[in-house]
């Protein structure tokens, strides 16, 4: 097995609020208190913090997001309509397990939105969108020799959001950000436990020849460089499919009688 990509949180981090960044894009109004836990629990979603096929309480979230009932508990309702997590009655809330067959599927939709995307996002994107998403791109290229897997999702998130921002088309962030969160999980888990650094510097290129493309105003090559980060995605679901544990996508497979386990 590979070395494992660095991360830059350890257990005991998890019940810590992510650290908000200046070049996240999707940074809650001070006050959206919602806003705020749904971007704190996709966060545990995405890095595996909240283990795929565990189960929990509204309480667990409030402790490791720091925000209180209602504000999660609308987190939660949104997190359940988009797939990441199941609300169980009388049993709590179990996290999405990783399934590698339906985001296989889930692929060929990725690949449409995101050629729409990069489509009316060059079309519509103003000059203080193309300096921010000049900005991440200066960045990765810079960080790219030493970046770690949590501060390149950082960015890709970044990256991710301007360009639903610049597509001037609501609707996707409440589509493609779901795919691109279980997209994002289960790249976690390859680079942290298979592909290790060697997949992380291969996706971080593949962001860049997006992020270029988008800058120069190429549609025909924007579109074919987000081509190839898909393909290079299923390729990876493939390489999963041959290596990983199962219990790792899915925690209640190594318990005895398949009962879920606890996500903390």
């Amino acid at each position: 097995m590979p070395p494992q990509a660095k991360t830059s949180a350890g257990p005991d981090e998890a019940a810590k609020p992510p650290v908000e960044r200046a070049d996240a894009v999707a940074i809650p109004p001070a006050g959206d208190l919602t806003s705020a836990a749904y971007e704190r629990i996709e966060e545990l979603f995405i890095s595996m913090k909240l283990a795929p096929g565990a189960t929990l309480r509204t309480q667990d979230l409030q402790r490791l997001t720091g925000l209180g009932r209602t504000p999660v508990h609308q987190a939660v309702r949104r997190l359940a309509a988009e797939t990441l997590l199941d609300v169980q009655p009388r049993n709590g809330l179990r996290i999405a397990p990783i399934d590698l067959e339906r985001e296989r599927r889930l692929a060929d939709l990725r690949r449409d939105m995101d050629r729409f995307v990069c489509t009316t996002a060059i079309a519509g994107m103003e000059g203080n969108e193309r300096a921010r998403l000049s900005h991440i791109m200066r960045r990765l290229e810079a960080e790219r020799p030493t970046i770690t897997l949590d501060q390149f999702n950082v960015l890709d998130k970044a990256f991710d959001m301007l360009m639903i921002q610049a597509s001037r088309e609501r609707f996707l962030e409440r589509s493609l950000r779901p795919l691109k969160a279980l997209g994002r999980r289960t790249g976690y888990l390859d680079i942290s436990h298979v592909s290790g650094q060697q997949g992380l510097d291969e996706t971080v290129g593949h962001h860049l020849a997006i992020m270029r493309a988008v800058l120069e105003g190429d549609v025909s090559r924007a579109r074919a460089m987000s081509d190839e980060l898909v393909e290079f995605g299923i390729a990876m679901l493939t390489r999963l499919e041959r290596n990983i544990d199962p219990a790792l996508l899915d925690i209640s497979f190594g318990l005895e009688g398949g009962e879920g386990g606890r996500a903390m």
